[in-house]
């Protein structure tokens, strides 16, 4: 199976489908999409095997790098250049068997928690 992102005129996925790997055209679906679904689609890949993450209703296509970016998780978190990943701006403490670590966008910091054990 091929998988296709729509995207909007910002580059936005508004929705992800799957084409057929079987098409007697080669084209895994494409054109079938064009034809009755019209829009714009950007091939993805649900391995990660191309455009570095499977797309996501939300998520932005870079046509410059050729990646699928999600949206960020804070404002004040910094997309990462090399790994077209979120970072936050100060690096999350390593926590313990009994400690977590959840970001407060608030007072931009993260903040310790107490795990509470599965039964």
């Amino acid at each position: 199976m091929s998988h296709w992102a729509e995207i909007d005129e910002n580059n936005i996925v508004l929705r992800v489908t799957v084409g057929d790997n079987n098409d007697p055209n080669g084209d895994e679906g494409y054109q079938w999409l064009i034809d009755n679904l019209g829009g714009r689609w950007i091939k993805t890949s649900y391995n990660n095997n191309i455009r570095k993450r499977f797309a996501g209703v939300g998520f932005t296509y870079d046509e410059q790098r050729d990646v699928f970016i999600e949206p960020s998780p804070y404002p004040s978190w910094v997309l990462n250049e090399e790994t077209y990943d979120w970072q936050p701006p100060i690096p999350k403490p390593v926590g313990t068997e009994t400690t977590g670590w959840k970001w407060n966008e608030e007072i931009t910091s993260w903040e310790s928690f107490t795990k509470v054990p599965r039964e």
